[in-house]
């Protein structure tokens, strides 16, 4: 009777362990995470430096290098939106993309930067997109509404990220073939997608009766 109460005992310390790392892990990881980002962009201005013990030159902000960078990143923005200054930052993005050598690489830069964020953000339309059997969906986003300059009629460019990586596939696909999720948003679908499934879609977004179809309907939408 004593064992078996000591293997109960013993049995319900795990189970309070487990609980425990599921609380604490993910608010660990995330307050180490703005630490590590913080003290590296912190460490890119050498505002205050002093030598270790090995004679190796350290930058110690104690954050104002990320202050300062962020202020700095503000006042750009601002004046970049500005109707005056922003010719002057116009000319100097055009001079940059006519730089040979330059160009190829700030341009990319450039479009891989807007694609997330700015106003020509392209991760911002979830579909369910048809390859291969035509009952089986993957979860992607629609970067090009308008595939006729690669010779493609009626087809759109969907890009499927890939689970737990940053990488994913562009797929050029039939319209008929793209089915829009217009009660998810952009940042829940990308979060499903790379999380393998795992993350859940905040319900209110899905209402009874809504415009999305289920899977055995019709996938044909007018995009």
């Amino acid at each position: 009777m004593s064992t078996r109460r000591f293997k109960w005992r013993w049995r319900k310390v795990l189970q309070y362990l487990l609980q425990g790392i599921l609380v604490v892990a993910p608010v660990a990881i995330t307050i180490y995470l703005i630490y590590w980002f913080v003290s590296s962009v912190d460490s890119w201005i050498p505002i205050f430096t002093e030598k270790d013990v090995t004679g190796r030159v350290v930058n110690q902000n104690y954050g104002l290098g990320f202050v300062v960078i962020f202020v700095a990143l503000v006042v750009i923005g601002f004046l970049s939106s500005n109707f005056l200054t922003s010719r002057i930052f116009s000319l100097f993005d055009e001079w940059l993309e006519r730089t040979p050598g330059i160009k190829f690489i700030y341009s990319s830069v450039k479009d891989l930067f807007e694609a997330f964020a700015g106003n020509k953000r392209k991760f911002k339309k979830a579909v369910l997109v048809s390859i291969g059997q035509p009952d089986i969906f993957q979860l992607g986003f629609i970067t090009d509404e308008d595939a006729s300059e690669f010779g493609l009629k009626d087809y759109v460019a969907v890009y499927v990220p890939q689970s737990y990586a940053f990488a994913g596939h562009l797929y050029m696909v039939p319209k008929t073939r793209v089915r829009v999720l217009n009660d998810v948003s952009a940042s829940d679908a990308l979060k499903y997608a790379i999380s393998g499934g795992v993350a859940e879609v905040e319900e209110e977004r899905i209402q009874p009766g809504s415009s999305t179809q289920n899977p055995g309907e019709n996938p044909h939408v007018d995009l």
